[in-house]
């Protein structure tokens, strides 16, 4: 199965076109934006771009390079996203285990193209890097351009375990090898190492138009959903297409049990405690990380609301107290905190022990 088409967009495509037709698109460019999106499929969509054998304004679509980028199959193209640290302990075994992870993720992907989001607990750890710059260090297969691209590059990991691949990854991005494109994608540029920002460009990317948002649904979605919900879902996704398709039954299990842990932060210490303890040390941190998100967004509705402001769902009775929206942005920073520090090897059970008890003082 090939990727579906990329939807809206269209200041920045023309942008793009119009640096890499006058040869100026830099060579490690950074797309920043909200979740869902489309970041990676534009980085896709730009890597058609470059590696295009047409002499066209956009992507012609049909050559062989742009099937194969259709197809995530071309050997120039370079796709990294966020997997589980590899389990040896030998660099080359590492780095084995790291380019089976990549496949197979691409290989779902291949097959599923309306690809949720990644494990919580998914990062670029050291192994990750190294296969990069060992695929960094080879020539082109087929004798034009290569592209890397780093989806979510806000889980690289800081490598103080191995400064010498950190380095060397910095030093690539510094003086990309000849012919090369790296393209980062994250949800906000900031999260990036300062010392990877020095070395890019930033390119910020918005959502999509509620129309292309409905259209894409009703397009790629099997069953179509009942106009009521097919309304809540473009409601909810704020522009962003990945959104409107995880509105589903897993972002209303995250929902529930971030009101849950709300209502139990709300009630008192004993509760909270308890509500901790339950999250036992081998639960499933995608869930648990899922959970935080979906904290994240309940603690913004409130925000929204308490300013005047329209939610974008039902906000807890629990929050509607506060006139002001400086406890709740608090609330949302102990959040943050607690979500970064889930990408580490951090105890769930743990961390929302101290995150309750920090959430039960601001709140």
């Amino acid at each position: 199965m090939t990727l579906h088409p990329l939807v809206g967009h269209h200041e920045t495509r023309r942008r793009l076109v119009e640096a890499a037709r006058k040869d100026r698109l830099p060579q490690v460019l950074v797309l920043a934006g909200p979740p869902g999106v489309g970041k990676q499929r534009l980085a896709l969509w730009l890597s058609q771009l470059v590696l295009c054998q047409a002499a066209g304004d956009e992507t012609c679509g049909s050559c062989r390079s742009c099937r194969m980028v259709a197809n995530l199959a071309h050997p120039d193209l370079h796709w990294f996203v966020p997997i589980a640290r590899p389990k040896a302990s030998e660099v080359d075994k590492q780095i084995e285990e790291a380019s089976q992870a990549v496949t197979a993720v691409l290989d779902e992907r291949r097959s599923q193209p309306l690809y949720g989001p990644v494990d919580g607990m998914a990062s670029h750890g050291i192994a990750s890097v190294r296969l990069l710059l060992r695929r960094a260090s080879l020539t082109s297969v087929e004798g034009g351009r290569r592209v890397f691209i780093i989806g979510e590059a806000d889980r690289l990991v800081s490598q103080e375990s191995s400064p010498e691949a950190a380095n060397a990854l910095l030093k690539v991005l510094e003086e990309p090898p000849p012919g090369s494109l790296f393209v980062l994608t994250t949800i906000d540029a900031e999260r990036l190492l300062p010392t990877i920002r020095s070395r890019s460009v930033l390119l910020r990317v918005g959502g999509v138009g509620d129309a292309d948002v409905r259209e894409f649904l009703v397009t790629h979605l099997r069953p179509v959903p009942p106009a009521s919900e097919l309304d809540r879902r473009v409601a909810r996704a704020e522009g962003s297409i990945g959104r409107a398709l995880s509105a589903g039954d897993e972002s209303g299990k995250a929902q529930g049990a971030a009101s849950q842990l709300l209502e139990v932060v709300l009630a008192g210490p004993g509760p909270s405690l308890e509500q901790a303890l339950k999250q036992a040390p081998w639960s499933a941190r995608g869930d648990f990380t899922a959970m935080l998100d979906a904290l994240a967004e309940t603690l913004s509705d409130a925000a929204r609301e308490s300013v005047g402001e329209k939610a974008h769902r039902p906000v807890p009775a629990g929050l509607k107290r506060y006139g002001l929206p400086d406890r709740l942005l608090k609330a949302m920073e102990h959040v943050a905190e607690a979500r970064e520090a889930a990408w580490g090897n951090v105890n769930p059970q743990l961390l929302l022990a101290v995150l309750s008890d920090e959430l039960a003082e601001v709140l």
